[in-house]
C-alpha cells in the first residue's frame, strides 16, 4: 500500500470533467484507490463518490493505492492533479 497528499491546484477544484478523468485513469489499474478528506474516505474509481468529497481549490487529499501496479496507478493519479487536469 502506498500513499501520498496532493493539493488541487485548478481554480474550479474537482467537478464534473476532473472526476470523470480521474475515474478514467482509475479504471485503467487492478489496484484499489481510495481518496480521503477529512475522513471520508471513498472509492477513486466511483464519479459520484469523488464529485461528493467537495474538493475545491487549494484543497489536499490523501490518494491511497493498493493492488499488484500501486506505484503506477499513484504516480499517474498524482500526474493528473499536478497537471490541474488540463484545464489551465
Amino acid at each position: 500500500m502506498v500513499s501520498k497528499e496532493i493539493t488541487i491546484r485548478n481554480r474550479a477544484g474537482i467537478h464534473a470533467r476532473p472526476a470523470a478523468l480521474i475515474v478514467q485513469k482509475a479504471n485503467e489499474f487492478d489496484s484499489q484507490i481510495y481518496f480521503e478528506k477529512d475522513h471520508n474516505k471513498i472509492n477513486g474509481k466511483s464519479i459520484m463518490g469523488i464529485i461528493t468529497l467537495g474538493a475545491g481549490y487549494n484543497t489536499t487529499l490523501t490518494v491511497t493505492v493498493e493492488g499488484a501496479d500501486e506505484e503506477a496507478a499513484l504516480q499517474a493519479i498524482v500526474q493528473l492533479f499536478e497537471n490541474r487536469f488540463e484545464e489551465e
